[in-house]
């Protein structure tokens, strides 16, 4: 009886090694904003850009109906028709008082720039010669993978060496944006840069400041009370004291108690002997102490003005 040979079983080919992905980092979002490419002339690594900054903590507010305590929906609506569906709204660009151009969303599409996936330096410039009127929105570029450390670690040496800030473009949500890297600690810091026309005049806004010499013993006086008041800079001493007088008056609220009613502080008088006042300042010795909220937020007698965010 014949027997059947036995097949043999095939080798499984050799599978090319996965860059493993990064770790999800603590306090940084899920998600990036934008992800692609790094690239200094031939040399490139895959990175991603994260938000430096969040309002995860911000307290928003809703419109309701007093009566219900339903939420309320903002409808669209024509002060000569009444109620419009959403559907049926066009965009329009005002280019005079009550007159209009209408765009299409096909005409918008057609002029959208593509999300680049490629964030390429294209000039190196001194950190001073960028104003600080032009700096936006901070970010974390971060490399993807191990395999991008040492590319990103390269671009990251060479600019702490050469004390430059790299400038590139990117385009994010169909809109470019100038963008600042410099090397912070182990990573690149990156700021988006406003446009020109973003930034007002500034020579033009403070021509209307009169030029005028002070008083230099007044002056010596002010330099005395700012070296009195010098010190380092800690994050953790400066805290929104109003966000948190309302996060207390909304727990006290959710346990039914009344809040305390106090009347508003005096307005400031504008006249005042500006030298007895520097010489009272610097008499306080040291420097001020520190302001802690209130145990019991207060609520003005002041009508509040509604406000939703």
């Amino acid at each position: 009886m014949a027997t059947a040979k036995k097949r043999k079983k095939s080798e499984p080919e050799a599978e090319t090694p996965k860059a493993a992905p990064r770790p999800k980092i603590p306090g940084l979002s899920a998600r990036p904003v934008w992800q692609g490419m790094l690239r200094l002339s031939l040399v490139s690594c895959p990175v991603a850009l994260y938000k430096a900054t969040s309002r995860a903590n911000d307290i928003s507010f809703n419109l309701l109906n007093p009566k219900t305590n339903n939420r309320i929906r903002m409808v669209p609506t024509d002060p000569e028709t009444g109620p419009v569906d959403r559907a049926d709204l066009v965009r329009g660009y005002e280019v005079e008082k009550n007159r209009y151009v209408i765009i299409e969303d096909e005409e918008l599409d057609a002029v959208k720039l593509e999300t680049t996936h490629t964030l390429d330096i294209e000039r190196f410039v001194d950190a001073d010669s960028i104003d600080r009127l032009f700096f936006d929105v901070p970010y974390i570029l971060l490399p993807t993978d191990d395999i991008a450390v040492n590319a990103y670690a390269v671009i990251r040496e060479a600019m702490k060496d050469t004390h430059r800030i790299a400038l590139g473009r990117v385009v994010m949500h169909t809109r470019e944006r100038l963008m600042a890297m410099e090397p912070r600690e182990k990573g690149l810091l990156v700021f988006s840069l406003r446009m020109r026309d973003e930034v007002v005049n500034l020579q033009k806004a403070l021509e209307s400041i009169p030029d005028m010499k002070p008083d230099r013993q007044m002056v010596e006086i002010a330099e005395k009370i700012i070296a009195q008041l010098e010190g380092p800079f800690d994050a953790e001493e400066f805290r929104d004291r109003y966000e948190e007088s309302l996060r207390d008056l909304i727990r006290r609220k959710e346990k039914g108690e009344k809040p305390t009613v106090t009347a508003p502080p005096a307005e400031p008088s504008n006249v005042i002997d500006l030298m007895a006042a520097l010489k009272k300042s610097l008499g306080a010795k040291g420097a001020p102490p520190k302001r802690t909220p209130p145990k019991h937020a207060a609520v003005s007698t002041k009508t509040p003005k509604k406000r939703a965010r």
